[in-house]
């Protein structure tokens, strides 16, 4: 009744190596398998980037790329407007008085260079280990020490408010639909990029320009910040400049006439 051949022990160990048998082979040509892909990937790491060139671009990178690119078609647009205003008053027959009331009228519009008195403030970042200088105020907060949006247009309200003929910020000369946005303490402007510092140049009366700048409640604020954890402001008169016409498109691709 229990001799050996019946014994499940005894019985079964031929059946156990049959069964085990093919998952062993499995196993082992998994493990061969992963060896072959991580031999794989080290020797082509050696030689080749595995990941394209594009992926390892940076996002800011792309974004200056962009910028750049922006800039270069905005150069563009510009001297082709310039060929194109040739053409126009060669070809269009206009009298004397109708040439001088369209080139006022392309001087207030900012498409056209402007010399002057000029004016430039400059807004700067605090340094990164800023701290409070003056007692009674807290230690800053990142977002105390960055410049921002308001301040940006701040400066340029102020600006206008004194008289200003015409402003630039950085490189890019201001027109009516020029809108100054940050995002961050990165500003966009018109389709480009820039980091602090911020340099925004006026053409007009010095004087007045000065003053409409220190009766701003909106900069006064800001002076808080620049006495306080030192914040980056400077003003100084440059003498007569030219601020360069605006080469960007004049056109409203979404505005819609009042009927």
């Amino acid at each position: 009744m229990s001799n050996s051949a019946d014994s499940p022990q005894s019985g079964s160990s031929p059946d156990r190596i049959r069964r085990f048998r093919p998952v062993r082979l499995l196993t082992m040509a998994v493990f061969a398998l992963a060896g072959l892909i991580f031999f794989t990937s080290f020797d082509t790491a050696n030689g080749t980037n595995i990941r394209t060139d594009a992926s390892l671009l940076k996002l800011s990178d792309l974004i200056q790329e962009r910028s750049h690119k922006n800039g270069q078609l905005d150069e563009s647009n510009g001297s082709l407007r310039d060929d194109v205003e040739t053409l126009a008053e060669r070809d269009n027959g206009s009298t004397a008085a109708e040439a001088a009331k369209l080139a006022a009228l392309e001087k207030h519009a900012g498409t056209q260079k402007l010399k002057g008195e000029a004016l430039t403030v400059t807004l700067n970042d605090a340094p990164p280990n800023a701290t409070a200088k003056l007692p009674g105020y807290p230690e800053p907060q990142p977002d105390y020490l960055v410049i921002h949006q308001q301040d940006l247009q701040a400066v340029v309200n102020a600006l206008w408010q004194g008289g200003a003929k015409g402003i630039k910020v950085m490189d890019q000369r201001l027109i009516s639909t020029s809108a100054v946005r940050c995002v961050g303490n990165t500003l966009i402007l018109q389709g480009r990029v820039y980091s602090p510092p911020y340099k925004i140049q006026a053409v007009g009366d010095p004087e007045k320009l000065q003053k409409s700048l220190s009766a701003s409640p909106a900069i006064q604020n800001y002076m808080v910040y620049v006495n306080v954890y030192g914040l980056g402001w400077k003003v100084e008169e440059d003498g007569t400049r030219t601020l360069p016409g605006y080469s960007g498109t004049v056109d409203l691709h979404y505005a819609k006439p009042v009927e």
